[in-house]
């Protein structure tokens, strides 16, 4: 019964500890998008940005009704 009991201790710290490095990597982690920001750097954003546009070629982004 003592084996089992500090078996499950253990697994307990285990996943305490797994869990909170996991919630501190969440919580201290900034996006890419605010570190672009953040640096104010034109030529990183334009080069973060797609270089394909969205719209189709004809540049008609709603389906027409024809009557």
């Amino acid at each position: 019964m003592k084996f089992e009991t500090m078996m499950l201790h253990g697994l307990f710290i285990a996943c305490l500890a797994v869990c909170s490095l996991i919630l501190a990597a969440m919580v201290t982690t900034t996006p890419a998008s605010v570190q672009l920001a953040a640096k104010g750097s034109v030529a990183a954003i334009l080069l973060a940005a797609p270089s394909s546009c969205a719209l189709p070629p004809d540049g008609v982004v709603c389906p027409r009704i024809g009557s």
